[in-house]
């Protein structure tokens, strides 16, 4: 690995825990940052890690340490996939690659204009859309809305409602986006606005997130580079 994409790396796996601790504050769970981890004493909101390490190498059993085993479901998000958490009692989910987007690059036209959602009316809508039906749209909450460095952003159609849209997480060095959706089309369908919007809100930062599968390719058909590869464990 190049010494650029290393760098790459770690600043997407500190903007992702930083995105997971901002989903884990606003559900009343406070993590706290570590040497080589980001980690929650008890249970993170569904579909968020318990831990998500920050530097190659962090040692097993201290992470695991760190979280709830006691309770089902704990995971821990492997960011260099280095570790092997299989003696701990877990077992991989998936595995994904990291992926970044040049500060500056082109961006695709879209057809749908674009909005940062400001209260708790429009959250309700982007919850539903960004939903689509599993059941699971209280996940994101107002305390969301009151954190600065998180923006939910909406893709409009021409009367309004929101037909796409994805969470952009600011940190220092890099964006991070992450729960790309759209009602129709897919990701095809909401990168082109998505990162219109990352653009307009943050011209000098590159763009970074994770995908797997046919997502990932997707995103790398809208100017996204593999950069480094991640794993999620979760306990058997």
């Amino acid at each position: 690995m190049t010494t650029q994409k290393q760098f790459l790396v770690r600043a997407a796996a500190r903007n992702n825990a930083e995105w997971c601790a901002a989903m884990s504050r606003s559900h009343g769970v406070a993590g706290a940052f570590g040497g080589q981890a980001w980690a929650a004493p008890v249970r993170t909101p569904p579909y968020y890690p318990d831990a998500v390490t920050l530097v190659p190498g962090a040692e097993p059993d201290s992470l695991v340490a760190r979280i709830d085993t006691a309770a089902p479901g704990a995971s821990v998000k492997d960011s260099f996939a280095d570790l092997d958490l299989t003696e701990a009692g877990f077992r991989v989910l998936f595995e994904a690659r990291w992926i970044h987007r040049p500060a500056g690059a082109p961006v695709p036209a879209s057809e749908l204009s674009w909005d940062v959602v400001g209260d708790r009316d429009a959250l309700r809508g982007w919850a539903f859309a960004w939903d689509d039906g599993r059941g699971d749209a209280d996940l994101f909450r107002p305390e969301l809305l009151a954190d600065p460095g998180t923006f939910l952003l909406a893709g409009l159609s021409d009367d309004g409602r929101v037909v796409a849209g994805a969470v952009a997480s600011r940190s220092d060095q890099v964006v991070g986006v992450s729960n790309v959706f759209a009602r129709d089309g897919g990701p095809d369908t909401a990168w082109p606005v998505v990162l219109g919007a990352v653009h307009r809100l943050f011209p000098a930062l590159p763009v970074v997130g994770y995908e797997h599968g046919t997502d990932l390719a997707t995103a790398v058909r809208h100017g996204f580079e593999t950069v480094g590869a991640l794993r999620v464990w979760v306990q058997r």
